[in-house]
């Protein structure tokens, strides 16, 4: 899948950082895999820590039900924080989740605002289980200009481009080197691609947390 990163230390250089995440193709995966990609014995994970218990992280689901998760070794800690519609400019690359309008175009319920480390990752626009009928596009912002409606990005991938019509106040999230320490209670988590092992726990190569903002995906 891909390569095993290491979870960040305090003391790592930003930039060496990011090239380590960057060369992980996995670890991007909410941007990455399409929900048809994961493997039967993978699952996605949101919601919100309830409590540790030695190595393992008691977690409340977003549907209700109580998970258990573990970290598996080498896994990857990161954190996303709280971004602006004003950080999204001419060839920023990004990841928006959205909605289909009618003329062909989406409209925005999130967007991922990548370092320049992670351009190409995910590059393209697929389906994505957010909500019913939710896409995700990965693409470079090409354009960007205020409309009524919010403003709109064209963003252009490999197989094409959508325009995008964001509109104010939804979700805009950038990622950052995380650490171990910030996965306690209260803390707010997304997982793309958890692991299920034969006792019904979960275990991540990589996890999402918010850093004062709840991961959106």
């Amino acid at each position: 899948m891909s390569v095993a990163l290491s979870v960040v230390v305090p003391g790592l250089p930003l930039r060496r950082w990011l090239r380590l995440f960057a060369l992980g193709v996995g670890v991007v995966a909410p941007l990455v895999l399409a929900p048809a990609a994961l493997a039967q014995d993978t699952v996605r994970v949101r919601g919100t820590i309830d409590r540790v218990d030695g190595d393992a992280y008691l977690v409340k689901a977003r549907d209700g039900a109580e998970l258990k998760l573990r970290l598996a070794p080498n896994a990857s800690v990161v954190a996303l924080i709280q971004a602006a519609l004003t950080d999204i400019k001419a060839g920023t690359y990004v990841g928006v989740a959205g909605l289909p309008l009618p003329d062909g175009s989406q409209k925005a319920l999130e967007v991922h605002i990548f370092p320049e480390a992670m351009r190409g990752l995910g590059d393209g626009h697929r389906g994505w289980d957010l909500q019913p009928s939710s896409t995700m596009t990965n693409g470079n912002v090409e354009q960007a200009q205020a409309s009524s409606d919010g403003q709109v990005l064209t963003l252009k991938y490999k197989d094409g481009e959508k325009k995008i019509v964001v509109p104010p106040g939804i979700p805009i999230v950038a990622y950052v080197p995380g650490e171990v320490g910030e996965l306690k209670a209260g803390a707010r988590i997304f997982i793309s691609a958890a692991k299920r092992s034969p006792d019904g726990s979960l275990e991540a190569q990589r996890i999402n947390v918010g850093r004062g903002v709840a991961p959106p995906m």
